[in-house]
């Protein structure tokens, strides 16, 4: 028998590493996917700049579901490297920062924020510019559904022109039929929600359930425990009010133990018979108080929770 000395570092394409680190995060593993790319060590610049990149995508999401603060200074690393991306990484850095961008105006402080009012109408009309800059520009078609579908997220849920939006998910859902699962996913979830707001359960459902069955085909388990959230609504709203109890119960139960708080939150506060579609009146944010008796974040602390869907 012949020993072989294993070395403890394997060359790995950045690609492999980059998807990998993805569908990690996409998962919830947000911690593992953020050290696997910090143990990465490319050769080249590119692929060091390609890194970073991922880097951000990662702590967005970990930011989004999990409730931390992750972003700015992944956004800050890959900045600093951009010159060494090739021009559709730079557009994804871009689109990146919108979202970044997005998410600062929309989740204040922990809490769901809904709509301009007290916000910077200067700031809201540049990340409206942004994003409908990024769609013009785009290298390709699925990159300007993107682009799309967060001009649709922003008029929605920054402005507050609904009948405005549902056009914009709908170019976002033409775009994603070149394959993206997740575009599609985002766009079904929220032209469900269009449907459920004027009245068509059937079609709701309809939607709802397709992108729950896209998010978890494309690894999304955060994304599909917040979808399915929605079919929880629905069930309610239809009369079936035990299957919506269990299948929220359900979510909080997985949503607490992956560590998605906004999610587990969302969940909680529905048992107590809150509507996670219907933003309260001129958006204020509900509070502590209409969480169930005895609920505690996770961070074992009170919390201050918007109880409108999760707007992503």
């Amino acid at each position: 028998m012949t020993n072989t000395k294993v070395s403890t570092r394997s060359w790995v394409p950045v690609d492999d590493v980059v998807a990998a680190a993805l569908e990690l995060a996409r998962g919830g593993r947000w911690r593992r996917a953020a050290a696997l790319l910090d143990a990465a060590a490319p050769g080249d610049r590119e692929g060091r700049a390609r890194i970073a990149l991922a880097a951000v995508e990662v702590a967005l999401e970990n930011d989004w579901f999990g409730g931390t603060d992750l972003t700015a200074k992944r956004l800050e690393a890959a900045e600093e490297a951009a010159a060494d991306l090739g021009s559709d990484g730079r557009w994804d850095l871009a689109f990146l920062r919108l979202r970044h961008d997005y998410a600062g105006q929309i989740l204040v402080g922990g809490t769901f924020r809904l709509g301009p009012e007290g916000k910077d109408a200067d700031v809201l009309a540049d990340v409206r510019r942004r994003a409908a800059a990024l769609r013009e520009r785009a290298p390709d078609s699925v990159r300007a559904g993107w682009a799309e579908m967060y001009l649709g997220l922003i008029t929605d849920n920054l402005f507050a022109e609904r009948d405005a939006a549902p056009a914009h998910y709908a170019a976002a859902l033409h775009a994603a039929e070149s394959g993206d699962d997740r575009l599609a996913r985002e766009a079904l979830r929220h032209l469900g929600d269009h449907d459920h707001d004027h009245g068509d359960p059937v079609r709701a459902r309809e939607r709802w359930e397709r992108a729950t069955e896209l998010g978890a085909r494309a690894g999304l388990v955060p994304g599909t425990l917040s979808q399915q959230m929605l079919l929880a609504v629905l069930a309610r709203t239809t009369g079936d009010a035990a299957g919506a109890e269990a299948l929220a119960r359900e979510i909080a139960r997985w949503a607490g133990a992956l560590g998605a708080v906004h999610i587990e939150a969302q969940a909680a506060a529905f048992l107590s018979g809150a509507d996670p579609t219907a933003p309260p009146a001129g958006h204020a944010p509900s509070t502590a108080s209409d969480l169930p008796p005895r609920y505690e974040s996770p961070s074992g602390t009170a919390t201050e929770v918007h109880m409108g869907a999760i707007p992503r």
